[in-house]
């Protein structure tokens, strides 16, 4: 544990859930065009996630970004591993890559 609960509760959450987006909103009713976005790549893709809606957390919405280093929301997690925000996992889909991800995490993902 460290002094900051807020990375210890992403640093678990992580660890504890094989994928985990960290979103606006939820899996059933995004906030934002971005979070829609990454939630549409996933579910094209037959992926099972966890949603973690920063929205509910001042601390948490900064916080996340303060964990990754990287300055925007949604933000995709698999197996612990940061893989990156909307626009990432977008060119990721669209090029075929997030699929072959995917399957070297040891997932088999839907081609939709």
């Amino acid at each position: 544990m460290s002094d900051n609960p807020v990375h210890d509760f992403i640093s678990e959450t992580v660890t504890n859930n094989d994928v985990v987006l960290f979103m606006k909103g939820s899996a059933m009713f995004p906030q934002c065009g971005f979070s829609a976005t990454s939630v549409e790549i996933l579910s094209r893709m037959a992926i099972q996630f966890k949603d973690i809606d920063v929205l509910q957390n001042d601390d948490l919405r900064e916080g996340i970004k303060e964990f990754s280093d990287w300055p925007t929301i949604p933000q995709l997690y698999v197996k612990g591993e940061f893989v990156g925000g909307c626009d990432i996992m977008r060119e990721m889909y669209e090029a075929g890559e997030l699929h072959e991800y995917m399957k070297s995490k040891g997932f088999e993902p839907e081609y939709v």
